[in-house]
């Protein structure tokens, strides 16, 4: 765990033994659908697999699962979110992880990728897990890069595919993977943890300026990628470039 972003900030969602009211079949909005008293769904609470876990019909052409509390996103973080599923009957549906990017005020952030890998269940009974990586870099092993405009996540998974089919689901667990990509958090910042893509055409220009802001007396590591800077910015930190800079007038400089 990364204590020097994260330390005190509660990621991992409540259990399925502590109320499908908690867990929504729409985006995990106030006011969304929950799974509480749904027809299609409910609680087991003994499973030779799972202990207790959630039972759930897939009646729609994306099942929704999404946990109603707010999952911070917080800039530099990098979580990781599983989920063990196992088919029980009917058509075998396909799984992933999703989740819901929202503003401070709960507005959908758009134009993000909102889904991770998608694994296929193709055996009654079998344990599959499944995984995806989020955070504001565009990292290598990062599914859902969302950059630093989503503040919080409603997050869980999706069944697509044919309907019909019934599901055992476990506990997810969301957890805080940063150390996986930042190897000492308290030496550098790297700008890619603050949105910058990397790709000669992006305005990189926001991301440069907030990884300066967070640098407090830090390395700022401006990694490998082309990064447009359409506007002046003013860097007040140390800074070192595996990468180049472009600017719409300026040539390209190491």
């Amino acid at each position: 765990m990364n204590k020097a972003i994260t330390e005190g900030v509660v990621f991992m969602p409540t259990p399925f033994a502590s109320g499908l009211d908690e867990w929504s079949s729409q985006n995990g909005r106030p006011g969304d659908d929950t799974y509480e008293n749904a027809a299609n769904a409910a609680f087991v609470p003994a499973d030779q697999d799972f202990g207790g876990c959630l039972e759930l019909q897939k009646t729609a052409s994306t099942q929704k699962l999404r946990y109603m509390g707010e999952t911070p996103l917080l800039p530099g973080c990098y979580i990781r979110v599983r989920a063990r599923v196992k088919a029980i009957s009917g058509n075998l549906p396909n799984v992933r992880i999703a989740g819901y990017p929202a503003q401070a005020n709960g507005t959908e952030v758009g134009g993000l990728t909102v889904f991770g890998p998608q694994v296929s269940l193709n055996t009654y009974g079998d344990v599959t897990e499944v995984s995806a990586i989020l955070g504001a870099g565009n990292r290598g092993g990062v599914d859902m890069v969302w950059g630093t405009t989503p503040v919080f996540a409603h997050l869980g998974l999706d069944l697509t595919g044919s309907n019909g089919g019934v599901v055992r689901i476990d506990d997810l667990v969301i957890e805080d993977i940063t150390s996986a990509f930042l190897a000492d958090m308290l030496a550098t910042v790297d700008v890619r943890d603050f949105g910058a893509i990397g790709d000669g055409t992006t305005n990189d220009s926001a991301a440069f300026e907030a990884a300066d802001d967070a640098a407090d007396g830090r390395e700022i590591v401006v990694s490998d990628g082309t990064y447009r800077l359409n506007s002046d910015v003013t860097i007040n930190s140390r800074i070192r470039f595996e990468g180049t800079v472009t600017m719409p007038i300026l040539p390209s400089c190491p």
